[in-house]
């Protein structure tokens, strides 16, 4: 089979302005990024406010393995098979970030022939709105350390300054380091670092923003740092809301593209699904929503992670309702979580399977206990048997699950009919979001209704810094945020050893910091890397462009 990126180009790809006529978009409420991209008005939301929501379709995963699940793949290739079946559909996705496409994890933009394109630029520098998050956040850092070089008005404590730079790429060496070396001229020293930039709060504040004017609010609460009677010190106290605003007034539009198969595809946005949110802005999923009778959208992650904080935090915050959940599972993946390792994958081991078929079990119960209807959609692989197959849909039938085999990647929007037929069924059952916890629950409340509803814990532990932490933030009145916890997403625990289903765990909260603009309290379990670093051989090294522009080894 050709490769991704082969694909990709040898595809047939619409002007974008026969996608957005799909959806009805004239060309007046487009702002073009050459031929094949166009981000869609901000004005345009007025026309459309008024009008009735599609369908609401969440894709989310069991927990991930190095065996791939094809999260994101099968939600375009279900958009693909629902536009074949006669819907009016989009499919509203997060932009990739550069940092694990140059690194372990390639791009984000589907595989096979279940793609978003252009998958190149998608893949790239997109229309620059991940530059314009790194830029904005970088400034209120840069405008920080100047106000502390010049006199300090504010009494900021150096040893408390929270804000650090962020930067699109995996680059270890720039986790820890020390500023304002070299004299008195270049500023104050004192320890900082990098994160990436999709782990910036700024990304989580696009994606969660409502509008411009939501969105500069929510800059403007950003914490930075304490004074030295611990007061917390925002952008607003700073005095650059208004031009971090102002860097956001193209990136806070949608963007549109489309897939293999044309149809129309809403890409905005990408917090990391551990550390913030996971999904695709508020933005884009509104004006889908308005636009087109079914929307198929993604969470980060398995749905202990992606799942979990898109149904608690993001429908929270604004309404949004899924009317079907649709849980990606492969037979590899399954028996990887039984016990099998990654080079023995393709033996028949049914009792590996049926022992990993417990993470999806839990995943399954955790859909249902949100209220919500549970589809899973089994990724089809080349060694998968029919036995294997069937086991699985046998036993998720007597969960109460809707169940179907996809070979999207392979075929496209025809390989995805049955999947789709799964999810139109689904739609006929209730559909009753209940969150997982209630706003005036207490942080510590919030974190043990999560632990032990969503991961299956029997308790949690907090370290002594922890306590601390949480004394301060309610002691400021930030009791009635949501809480967005950050764990491995290789397990339900927050022990990535620990595989298919754990029993008899507790979790352990390290950390807590306060994300004031984006709205939610960040709980830490374990050791969560917000700088990746590149593996010894990265995918960089196998990427190249020639004379005339063609790209390969872009995946």
């Amino acid at each position: 089979m050709k490769t991704d990126v082969e694909i990709a180009q040898e595809a047939v790809i619409e002007p974008i302005q026969k996608i957005a006529a799909k959806l009805g978009i004239d060309e007046d409420n487009l702002e073009f990024y050459g031929k094949y991209k166009a981000k869609i008005s901000a004005s345009y939301w007025n026309e459309l406010k008024n009008r009735p929501d599609g369908k609401l379709i969440l894709v989310t995963a069991i927990t991930p393995t190095p065996a791939g699940e094809g999260k994101t793949t099968t939600s375009i290739g279900l958009a693909d098979s629902l536009q074949c079946r006669g819907h009016k559909v989009a499919v509203a996705l997060r932009e990739p970030s550069l940092g694990p496409c140059f690194g372990i994890k390639g791009g984000a933009a589907g595989g096979g022939y279940s793609q978003v394109v252009p998958m190149e630029d998608i893949n790239l520098h997109f229309t620059g709105d991940f530059h314009a998050v790194t830029t904005a956040h970088n400034l209120l850092a840069a405008v920080l350390d100047n106000h502390i070089h010049h006199g300090n008005e504010l009494k900021i404590d150096v040893r408390r300054v929270v804000w650090k730079r962020v930067l699109d790429l995996n680059d270890r060496a720039l986790r820890n380091v020390i500023v304002g070396l070299g004299g008195k001229i270049n500023g104050v020293p004192r320890e900082s670092g990098f994160d990436i930039t999709v782990a910036s709060e700024m990304m989580a504040i696009l994606c969660l923003a409502n509008d411009l004017d939501d969105l500069k609010l929510r800059l403007g609460r950003i914490i930075v740092a304490y004074d030295v009677d611990n007061k917390p010190i925002t952008a607003n106290d700073l005095k650059v809301t208004g031009a971090l605003t102002l860097l956001f007034k193209d990136a806070i539009k949608p963007n549109l593209v489309q897939t293999l198969e044309g149809t129309p595809a809403l890409i905005h946005g990408g917090p990391f699904a551990n550390i913030a949110h996971g999904c695709n802005s508020v933005m884009a999923t509104k004006f889908a929503l308005k636009l087109a009778d079914v929307v198929v959208t993604e969470a980060g992650f398995g749905a202990d992670l992606g799942a979990e904080k898109f149904l608690d935090i993001k429908c929270r915050l604004t309404g949004f309702k899924p009317d079907a959940v649709v849980i990606v599972a492969t037979v590899r993946a399954l028996k990887m979580h039984g016990g099998v390792s990654k080079n023995d994958l393709s033996e028949v081991n049914m009792e590996a399977l049926g022992k990993g078929f417990e993470n999806l079990e839990k995943h399954i119960e955790n859909v249902k206990t949100f209220g919500l209807p549970a589809v899973v959609a089994i990724n089809e692989f080349p060694t998968d048997t029919a036995e294997e197959i069937a086991y699985i849909q046998e036993r998720c039938q007597k969960l109460g699950a809707n169940v179907a085999a996809s070979s999207v990647f392979v075929n496209g929007g025809e390989g995805g009919i049955k999947l789709a037929e799964a999810v139109e069924s689904a739609f006929n059952e209730p559909s009753n979001l209940k969150f997982t916890y209630t706003n005036d629950m207490s942080i510590k409340e919030k974190i043990s209704a999560v632990a032990t509803k969503i991961y299956g814990a029997a308790g949690v532990d907090f370290t002594s810094a922890a306590k601390k932490q949480l004394m301060e933030i309610e002691s400021l009145g930030f009791n009635n945020l949501p809480i967005c916890i950050a764990k491995t997403q290789y397990s339900l625990s927050d022990d990535a050893a620990k595989l298919g289903k754990p029993k008899d765990f507790n979790v352990t909260v390290k950390e807590l910091k306060i994300s004031a603009g984006a709205g939610f309290i960040v709980v830490l379990l374990g050791n969560i890397m917000t700088m990746p670093g590149l593996p010894k051989r990265p995918a960089a090294e196998n990427m190249d462009i020639d004379i005339d522009g063609k790209i390969t080894g872009l995946f």
